[in-house]
């Protein structure tokens, strides 16, 4: 009873990933020394690991050690069972693997698929009873959603490897090295390593979360290309680290100094990427800086149009003709930027003409008729009263310039209220006698009426 006592305590620590000698030890005096007589007489050795091994999310060589107990157990109970049922017990299958090992193998195979369903079903009943709750959207379902793969592939690759561990033994040459064992060893880290890394990537939708909200309480659109942003950035991260990870753990070596030996490459790659690298740094001072918001009018380099969207590399501005501008990020840092999206107000600046011949007290009329259509007008601030004056004489008529500033700056109310405007002075002035100039030329000829011609006839000399 007390070997079975501590088979299961070994069998635990397979599938825990911990050594549990010492239980086992406390278990069965003798069972420790038993297994390593086992495992000589099989001609296995002691694996040492690799000197250039990275770590993985389980130690394997733990999982080596429950399995060589194991092992040597499962031979010892053979050898007892031969010894009183015949040989046929203990009977080899193929390179010395007897056949209640390898069942043994198979039945903590079943047990793997067993714990990795139970392990899924419990998931999913949670994960259910969550969304029935209406707490789909918390962090607890969230956290639960994003385990579901990497704990499967986790529970997979660490359960296969700890159930066929104890015939990895039998793989061993001569010269004690064991291709088997060590492929499946560096299989079962890059697995378990891939299985974390794939377990941090979906948790970044936490991050993604958070900064969402974060952004949908700002009154800063702005603060929306952060969300994108800041995913993409982890997500990045987060794969070019587990690369590293996982080509260390393939291939044993370190990548550091490689990484840090390659400056001239670097520089190379560097200049090569100049421009890439100047777009995100430009897109890092739009989103800090924020010189304009998506959904905004700007003019920028010659281009008037709407901000759509802003990209890692450029903007694009929908131009008032209904083209797609795309504008680099390290141009527009690096340019002028006329936001008309935040103007205050609209002004309206024009310079109405009467005919030069309108007496002075027309002239004065006209400027109060203005002054009045404009008083109070639509739009109006108190702090920006309409202007109106008579200032200038030109060419071909008389000047009257008026200001008015329309708040709030909606362009198309602005334009119902102009249209008002203009027509209200046409029907004054008209009621008026006020005649708008247009240009025209006066050609006036001699010995006219105000201009009479002089003639002068000059006697020549006699003869």
């Amino acid at each position: 009873m007390r070997r079975w006592v501590g088979l299961g305590l070994v069998l635990m620590g397979l599938v825990l990933g911990t050594d549990l000698s010492a239980a086992l030890a406390a278990t069965e005096p003798s069972a420790a020394g038993n297994a390593e007589v086992a495992r000589q007489q099989e001609g296995e050795k002691p694996k040492a690991a690799p000197a250039g091994e990275k770590k993985a999310p389980v130690q394997t060589e733990a999982i080596d050690k429950a399995a060589q107990k194991i092992g040597g157990e499962i031979e010892r109970m053979g050898q007892r069972a031969s010894s009183r049922l015949g040989s046929w017990v203990n009977a080899r299958v193929f390179a010395g693997i007897s056949w209640i090992k390898l069942a043994f193998s198979f039945f903590l195979l079943f047990l793997v698929v067993l714990g990795e369903r139970v392990v899924r079903s419990v998931l999913q009943r949670r994960l259910r009873r969550l969304e029935v709750e209406g707490r789909a959207e918390n962090w607890q379902a969230i956290a639960l959603d994003a385990c579901r793969g990497p704990l499967t592939l986790f529970i997979w690759v660490y359960g296969v490897y700890g159930a066929l561990s104890p015939l990895f033994g039998h793989f061993q040459r001569p010269d004690g090295s064991n291709l088997i064992h060590s492929i499946a060893g560096r299989s079962a880290d890059v697995g378990g390593t891939v299985a974390l890394i794939w377990l941090v990537y979906r948790l970044v939708v936490m991050v993604d979360r958070q900064v969402k909200q974060w952004a949908a309480s700002s009154a800063s659109s702005m603060d929306n290309m952060l969300v994108p942003l800041v995913g993409k950035t982890l997500r990045i991260f987060i794969l070019i680290v587990g690369g590293i990870i996982v080509i260390q753990n393939l291939t044993g070596i370190d990548l550091g100094p490689l990484i840090a030996s390659l400056g001239i490459g670097g520089l190379a790659f560097a200049l090569a990427a100049k421009e890439s690298v100047a777009n995100f740094f430009g897109t890092l001072t739009i989103v800090f800086d924020k010189p304009f918001q998506v959904g905004e009018r700007i003019i920028l380099d010659n281009h008037d149009g709407v901000v759509e969207s802003v990209g890692f590399r450029s903007i694009r501005v929908r131009t008032l003709t209904g083209h797609l501008v795309t504008i680099p990020n390290e141009k527009v840092v690096n340019s002028a930027i006329e936001n008309i999206g935040r103007r205050p107000h609209i002004r309206w600046l024009t310079n109405i003409t009467i005919t030069y011949d309108t007496p002075p007290e027309k002239v004065e009329r006209a400027v109060a008729i203005l002054r009045d259509v404009l008083e109070d007008h639509e739009g109006m601030h108190p702090d920006f009263p309409p202007r109106a004056h008579f200032n200038g004489f030109n060419d071909w008529s008389l000047n009257l310039q008026v200001i008015a500033w329309y708040h709030p700056p909606n362009y198309w109310d602005f334009q119902d209220w102009l249209q008002r405007t203009c027509l209200e002075i046409m029907r004054r002035f008209e009621a008026e006698g006020i005649e708008f100039a247009f240009p025209t030329q006066t050609l006036f000829l001699a010995n006219d009426d105000r201009r009479q011609l002089k003639l002068q006839m000059l006697k020549g000399e006699s003869a």
